[in-house]
């Protein structure tokens, strides 16, 4: 069952005794289960979207059947909410499916709870890790220990709308330093003014946790360590608050009751205003609400915080991971190759799962449209990726909201910096004790 040319004879017999060796789900002294080759094998495979997504799962899993005659692969699908749900259950019993669609904010708590398959010794054998990179690769990677592939990626990015862009009679943005950005944002609101448009040339960016993260890269920073403890102070979150409060009272972002009142579409969505930093991975949804006026975004560059800084990366848009007690590892291990590294597969789902993280996926994946201009943006700010962060800390997500709470409480007004530091610091202290 093994892909073709890559383990036969004594490479199976050492990949073998290599998984033996090893842990699945952070037990040392528990085996892989063992696995006959011809034996017929049975997988449960489980993922989150919708009916379209499902049916490109079909054909994806009717090719590797063609390839792989003797693994059966029983698939079922939820909505995100639904999704995560079904695994909760599941994994208090300890009985997630063999192979799962899965999200960077729940690697560290699966795993944490010996749930996930160390996928390592199958890497360079069964799983084809040359096709993507070492820095994309690490998104998956908890204390030695691969325990999520990456299928796709995304990086930030600043959205610009060219046709608004030039209503308001200012040139695109061209990249710069932060304060180069604020002026040119001070020159949009100007324009809108003149051509008497409530518009804006951007939102507060430092409301985002991701512009943070990205302010802290330059400094050489990740917001938490690979123990999961906080690597930002008061200080830093401080200084990053007080940029939107000046943005505000200078006038230059849309107001905060705007976006509130436009929800839950966004001013970048409505045509409100004419940049947005984001993920790359954004322009098909700002196209979808839109006007046909406004179909012509272009993709640049963020403002650089330090000159050579490594402050963007390729985050793991989606991953898939192995159960810890599945009894057929290789079989998942082989599943899991076919789906992230597979042409076929890639041309199957174009961009669905997001942008082909595998260069031999890529070459079989059709990319136009914005998709198209999230690859040359991409390739043109290689110089500025770094390493992946650690993977995030248990209750990420909910400290992400809180970050965005305060950050809108910050808009409204209704709070003070010190006091929005203060409440964020505590509440996320008691988020990451839980």
């Amino acid at each position: 069952m093994f892909r073709r040319g890559r383990v036969t004879g004594l490479a199976a017999l050492t990949l073998t005794a290599v998984v033996l060796a090893g842990c699945a789900g952070g037990d040392a002294a528990a085996p892989a289960p063992s696995f006959d080759p011809d034996e017929e094998v049975t997988i449960d495979f489980a993922f989150w979207g919708n009916d379209v997504r499902a049916e490109l799962y079909d054909e994806a899993i009717a090719a590797f059947n063609e390839e792989y005659p003797n693994i059966t692969v029983r698939t079922s699908f939820l909505a995100w909410t639904e999704y995560w749900e079904k695994r909760q259950t599941e994994a208090a019993g300890k009985n997630l499916p063999d192979v799962i669609q899965n999200d960077m904010n729940y690697l560290r708590q699966y795993d944490q709870n010996g749930l996930l398959l160390d996928l390592t010794p199958y890497l360079g054998g069964i799983i084809d890790d040359e096709s993507v990179p070492e820095s994309v690769l690490q998104n998956g990677v908890l204390d030695g220990r691969t325990i999520g592939i990456p299928v796709s990626t995304n990086a930030m990015g600043m959205f610009g709308n060219t046709a608004l862009t030039a209503e308001l009679g200012v040139e695109p943005f061209e990249g710069g330093s932060w304060d180069d950005y604020d002026a040119w944002l001070a020159d949009a609101k100007e324009g809108a003014d003149a051509a008497g448009l409530a518009v804006w040339g951007g939102a507060n960016y430092a409301s985002a946790m991701q512009v943070f993260e990205m302010m802290q890269r330059a400094k050489g920073e990740d917001l938490f360590t690979e123990d999961g403890e906080v690597n930002f102070t008061k200080e830093d979150l401080t200084e990053y608050w007080s940029i939107g409060q000046e943005l505000f009272a200078e006038g230059v972002v849309i107001p905060q009751v705007r976006l509130e009142e436009l929800l839950p579409n966004t001013g970048m969505g409505v045509g409100e205003q004419a940049t947005e930093i984001t993920w790359d991975s954004m322009g098909a949804g700002f196209q979808a609400t839109l006007g046909e006026q406004y179909q012509e975004l272009e993709i640049m560059a963020p403002p650089v915080t330090v000159e050579g800084a490594k402050d963007l990366y390729r985050k793991a848009g989606m991953l898939y991971s192995a159960a810890a007690t599945t009894d057929a590892p290789e079989a998942s291990a082989t599943f899991i190759d076919f789906l992230t590294n597979s042409p076929e597969v890639g041309a199957i789902f174009g961009t669905n799962r997001g942008f082909p993280a595998s260069s031999t996926q890529l070459e079989g994946t059709e990319i136009t449209g914005i998709s198209a201009q999230v690859q040359e943006y991409e390739e043109s700010v290689a110089d500025r990726f770094g390493d992946a962060p650690p993977v995030p800390v248990i209750g990420y997500g909910p400290i992400e909201q809180k970050f965005r709470e305060i950050g809108t409480e910050l808009g409204f007004g209704s709070l003070t910096v010190k006091d929005a530091v203060d409440q964020f610091f505590t509440e996320m202290d008691v988020l990451l004790a839980q």
